[in-house]
């Protein structure tokens, strides 16, 4: 560690605390309908999507409603991006003449993209067309963020609200936190990565010529004359206006196959300090949104406090190790990153996107040390509710704020209370659901894959560090991250399957109970608060929700880390 790099993390996360507040404040008034600036631009356009389609704003929905309009909008997304990448070959907007993708890679990579998960077992200049990329993944980048963000409107509402069956309306929530938040946002940002050298261009790829050729020897066939490469082919798009929304809604899916390490999706520190701040943007702020809409912003600063609180110390001691390295580096762990951010830099990016459910990555995951990457592996494992997801991470640590309020009450022998709504059975089991499906499917699926042949033959390295790379990538699918250890062939029949199924019911077994709580609330009177109520906007109770999480965390995963990551940093001590 250096004072340099040290520097370089306290000022993100000052410019990071700095835009809570106004895009908090500007988030808030969008969903209350209210004056932010841009209704007088955006409001014709609002207007005429309702008119076109059928939309009645006005129109409030029950939980059911609101779940149903969800899943079957989702169901369509799912079916039209699986349709678009089977006929690609015959579509237009392909200039590399690239075939159609396989059923089980578009299987994944439907589920992948609508869960906002953008797990991806391809390469995306050798796999999707320009049509594919922007029809298919790219409106699944803003409608995907845009669903997980109406969630967490609708159980802010339920909190909120008194005596009413009423959430919300998901296709007005869906409009407005697309029209308003992450268009706007993507456009701004897409031009500033335009600026800094990101490409943005619909003409073919084009083959250059190298000004220094190189000699490769063939692999297996000693004495053979090597292969004199001359030119390189240097793939093109329109990447810049996916990236900026693939950061913003926490989507994470590379234009490129090696994401935000390539030099035409990342070129320079700019784009690198730009990106990653966008990537925790919007779930810092919709903090300070939550605790607007419930009328009490404590509560908001409370549950950003306590993603602080776990984040802070985790990207130090990301930092710590990869800069401090192992016995047998003796010096910095520079291996897999990219000499033009740093470790600091690459070390911040790993937590910041597997803090969040983005999943992007300017380094190699693989290449981390034991220790360096375990980090990233546990943040999200716990529920990637330290930020997450835009909309999905609140709601997930909501979920841990009842669990905690309900402990509490337990403790002290009372009925346990939330934002003056009585937290009881039916809220608590919905909760539990929430938490722990992703802890099963991450522990099922890696079990799963190191018992049947088709899932271990994925793995580059044996031992340890192998085990790690399969219970990586069930971690990073359960949660909906999308990140990889990038040493696993994940692009077979098993893993497109396994990894898909488990994408999908992390992210919609999730959001059904959710919804059902947000109903459960609206319908319940608030309680008077007496002496006897439990702040849950003190350093106490901020101190709770942070050991509930990972006190959840560990007990769940630590046998299976010890598998990994740990056993690995044992051995390299052995030697």
């Amino acid at each position: 560690m250096n004072l340099y790099g040290i520097f370089q993390l306290i000022v993100y996360l000052a410019v990071l605390v700095a835009f809570v507040k106004p895009l908090g404040w500007y988030m808030a008034r969008v969903y209350r309908a209210q004056p932010c600036g841009l209704d007088r631009l955006l409001a014709p356009a609002e207007r005429a999507i309702y008119r076109l389609c059928g939309i009645e704003p006005g129109e409030m929905m029950g939980w059911k409603v609101y779940a149903a309009s969800l899943l079957i909008f989702s169901a369509v997304g799912l079916l039209a991006v699986y349709g678009l990448q089977r006929v690609q070959a015959i579509l237009p907007l392909n200039p590399a003449a690239l075939a159609a993708v396989t059923p089980d890679s578009s299987f994944n990579t439907a589920i992948s993209f609508v869960s906002n998960t953008n797990w991806q077992g391809y390469g995306g200049e050798t796999t999707m067309s320009y049509l594919s990329q922007m029809l298919g993944l790219g409106v699944q980048n803003f409608v995907s963020a845009a669903t997980g963000m109406a969630v967490l409107v609708a159980l802010v509402r339920g909190l909120a609200g008194s005596g009413t069956k009423a959430i919300g309306n998901f296709w007005v929530d869906l409009t407005r936190s697309t029209l308003y938040i992450l268009l706007p946002l993507s456009i701004v940002l897409a031009l500033v990565l335009v600026s800094q050298g990101v490409v943005q261009s619909f003409r073919p790829y084009q083959t250059v010529a190298l000004m220094q050729p190189v000699s490769v020897e063939q692999a297996g066939k000693e004495g053979e004359p090597s292969t004199r490469i001359v030119s390189q082919v240097l793939p093109l798009g329109p990447a810049a206006s996916q990236i900026a929304i693939k950061q913003l809604g926490t989507n994470g899916g590379g234009f490129f196959n090696v994401n935000s390490a390539h030099p035409f999706e990342n070129p320079t520190p700019l784009s690198n300090f730009l990106q990653v701040l966008a990537i925790l943007l919007i779930p810092a702020a919709l903090c300070w949104t939550f605790g607007e809409m419930v009328h009490d912003r404590r509560q908001g600063w409370a549950v950003l406090a306590a993603m602080l609180v776990i984040f802070v110390p985790l990207l130090a001691a990301t930092y710590w190790f990869e800069a401090a390295g192992t016995s047998v580096l003796a010096g910095p762990n520079m291996e897999g990153k990219e000499t033009r951010f740093g470790i600091a830099n690459s070390a911040l990016w790993a937590t910041a996107t597997t803090a969040a459910s983005n999943g992007s990555v300017n380094s190699m995951h693989d290449s981390y040390t034991p220790l360096g990457g375990l980090i990233p592996m546990w943040l999200m494992q716990i529920g990637e509710v330290v930020f997450g997801g835009v909309g999905s991470g609140l709601y997930g640590m909501l979920m841990f704020v009842i669990v905690a309020v309900f402990v509490a009450g337990l403790m002290v022998g009372r009925t346990p209370e939330y934002l003056g709504k009585k937290i009881e059975p039916f809220e608590m089991k919905m909760a539990a659901i929430a938490v722990l499906i992703p802890c099963g499917l991450v522990l099922l699926g890696t079990a799963a894959a190191v018992l049947l042949p088709q899932g271990s033959s994925g793995t580059s390295n044996p031992g340890p560090h192998g085990f790690s790379q399969i219970l990586y990538a069930f971690s990073s699918a359960s949660n909906n991250n999308g990140s990889a250890f990038a040493g696993l062939s994940a692009n077979t029949p098993f893993y497109n399957f396994s990894l898909g199924v488990c994408m999908f019911l992390a992210r919609f077994w999730l959001i059904v109970p959710v919804l059902a709580i947000a109903g459960s609330l609206a319908a319940k009177k608030p309680v008077p608060t007496t002496s006897g109520t439990l702040p849950t906007h003190t350093p106490v109770f901020v101190a709770m929700l942070v050991c509930v999480v990972i006190i959840v965390g560990a007990l769940t995963f630590v046998p299976a880390l010890a598998l990994g990551p740990v056993a690995e940093q044992l051995l390299l001590h052995s030697h």
